[in-house]
């Protein structure tokens, strides 16, 4: 019952956050300098009437808090608008590219995980020259941003060797994967050193515990103690480090795809805000910040799970 409550106050929080993230979302168009309609034009001329037409398409007449709750209802109805760019409905855009993106942040996230646990995993456990050869990587793996990373991949494997596609998002399953790959790399390169030096850091802490002496003083098999009171004493912090790794990716992506002209929502609102395209711009800032916050609602709810001594609504793992 605990667990539906928190559930459920934690979706009103939610609810009432991205309320406050949509208002200031929809204003920041207001900041910008000159007038609305001017924005909407991006510089060009026109006509009176169609001016008029502008004016009366966004509401721009009626006062502030009208214009907004007028667009704030078209959103709840999944109407982000109309793209000022693309000369059509947002959602078909997003429909059109999210899948594209998805696709690469979850590619990103898997080779994060299964390369990221498993170099912190052997730091941690084999210790001596391996753990300095991996500490060394993961320095570099952090010190090397995602659009670095990307040039790099794309300068080597694609322009120079000619194993991967150097641009394009490909076109089936199949070919998206060979065409995601460096990519995925490349925004994976990172985190992945951060994850694998949070695992190392939080696997040697729990190896030092009284615990772990008391089952290796009774005789259980070190394999066991490793993954039975080592790693899964551990999945908190890699887990909490993990929404932080999500989170990271989603931003991230937007230099990625557009380095790898992949044509995501990533490139889309980079496009988007070159261009001025306003109405494309808020809607994909809202659901950036949805998706943050989902995730940090999934890793709220999961890390009493998976470490039964975290309490919900708490990130901290006792000592």
């Amino acid at each position: 019952m605990n667990f539906v409550r928190f559930a459920v106050r934690r979706l009103v929080e939610m609810a009432a956050t991205l309320l406050g993230a949509s208002f200031v979302v929809y204003g920041a168009m207001y900041l910008a300098p000159g007038n609305p309609a001017g924005f909407l034009l991006s510089g060009r001329s026109a006509s009176p009437e169609a001016l008029a037409a502008i004016k009366a398409r966004y509401h721009l007449d009626d006062p502030f808090f009208v214009r907004y709750l007028c667009w704030l209802g078209d959103i709840v109805q999944g109407d982000f608008g109309r793209s000022i760019t693309y000369r059509t409905d947002v959602s078909r855009l997003l429909a059109d590219r999210l899948p594209t993106t998805l696709l690469l942040v979850v590619m990103a996230l898997v080779v994060v995980a299964v390369i990221g646990l498993a170099l912190g995993w052997t730091a941690a456990v084999r210790g001596g020259g391996t753990d300095s050869t991996i500490l060394v990587g993961t320095t570099f793996a952090v010190g090397t941003p995602s659009f670095v990373a990307a040039v790099l991949l794309q300068g080597l494997f694609a322009v120079k060797l000619g194993w991967f596609p150097s641009s394009g998002a490909g076109d089936g399953f199949g070919d998206k994967l060979w065409h995601l790959t460096l990519p995925a790399i490349a925004l994976a390169l990172y985190l992945i050193g951060m994850l694998a030096r949070v695992t190392r850091s939080t696997m040697l802490e729990a190896l030092d515990s009284e615990h772990v002496t008391v089952a290796r003083s009774r005789g259980v098999p070190e394999s066991q103690v490793i993954r039975r009171h080592v790693f899964r004493n551990s999945l908190g912090t890699v887990l909490t480090t993990g929404g932080l790794i999500v989170s990271t990716l989603l931003i991230c992506t937007i230099l990625v795809e557009t380095a790898f002209s992949i044509g995501g929502v990533g490139q889309l609102l980079e496009l988007s805000t070159t261009t001025k395209d306003f109405p494309t711009v808020q809607a994909i800032s809202l659901i950036i910040v949805a998706l943050f916050m989902t995730v940090n609602l999934i890793v709220d709810l999961l890390l009493p799970l998976v470490d039964p001594r975290i309490t919900l609504g708490s990130r901290s793992t006792p000592v």
